[in-house]
């Protein structure tokens, strides 16, 4: 009866041992994570789409950025029999953040290379432009060949004519040594090579039709030099149509005394 009494005391602590054991090593699957039944929260930011958001309008960074973006993996969640399977992106990282700046300021110098490549491309259009008009402008100017005009001696003439003029109103005064070389050169040029200063004269007067002023007062000018000319002409004609009277009228009364005489 005591051995009976004893073996009990010391088998209840040995039971005990061995049904804790029993629980603790009872096999069984050990997940690495808890299945998502309930569709927690992560303690992480997921980033999740919103469908029903409007499209907004994207520039070309924001676009650069979008690409970038959509192009991160995604984690897909198992569908269960009550809930469906939950698609969600992870949060963009640091690098991606960086890559989509570097993305922007490469764009942005490319449209600066560009503007730069297309402003030098316009200026040289417009420097060969200009080259090619000046150096049409001067050939236009030449005489043609038909016409027998040489411009060598020509301008050896209306060289000469201009010193000569120069040399004759030294001792004048400011206005007059400006104006007297100028107008015998020019008067020269119309005498040597007329076609040359013909040519010259519409190319001035295509310049100065850009300018309504002066175009004006040059038209007003020429037509009083016109006007000036002819009216010379006539009063030269009528002169000498007065001193040939005189003189007939002389030689007739001369000859009447003669007649008288004899």
């Amino acid at each position: 009866m005591a051995a009976r009494v004893v073996f009990q005391r010391r088998a209840a602590p040995l039971t005990a041992a061995l049904l804790v054991g029993s629980i603790a090593f009872y096999p069984r699957v050990a997940h690495a994570e808890a299945a998502d039944h309930h569709a927690k929260k992560p303690i992480y930011d997921d980033y999740e789409p919103t469908p029903s958001q409007p499209t907004p309008t994207k520039s070309t960074a924001q676009a650069v950025q979008s690409a970038i973006l959509s192009s991160l993996p995604t984690s897909v969640t198992p569908s269960t029999e009550n809930e469906p399977a939950i698609v969600r992106q992870r949060a963009p990282t640091h690098t991606d953040r960086l890559a989509a700046q570097i993305g922007t300021a490469r764009l942005f110098l490319y449209r600066q290379a560009c503007a730069a490549e297309d402003a030098v491309n316009n200026g040289m259009s417009r420097a060969f432009a200009l080259e090619q008009s000046f150096t049409s402008t001067i050939a236009s100017l030449a005489p043609p060949r038909e016409s027998g005009e040489r411009l060598m001696p020509g301008l050896v003439y209306v060289l000469v004519a201009g010193m000569a003029g120069s040399i004759v109103t030294r001792n004048r005064n400011i206005l007059l040594r400006t104006s007297m070389p100028l107008a015998l050169g020019v008067g020269c040029a119309w005498a040597v090579i007329p076609v040359t200063m013909t040519n010259v004269s519409n190319l001035l007067w295509q310049y100065e039709k850009k300018f309504p002023a002066v175009a004006d007062a040059h038209v007003r000018t020429r037509e009083g030099i016109e006007h000036a000319y002819h009216m010379a002409k006539v009063h030269t004609q009528i002169a000498s149509e007065k001193v040939t009277e005189t003189v007939r009228s002389a030689r007739e009364t001369v000859e009447g005394w003669v007649k008288k005489g004899k």
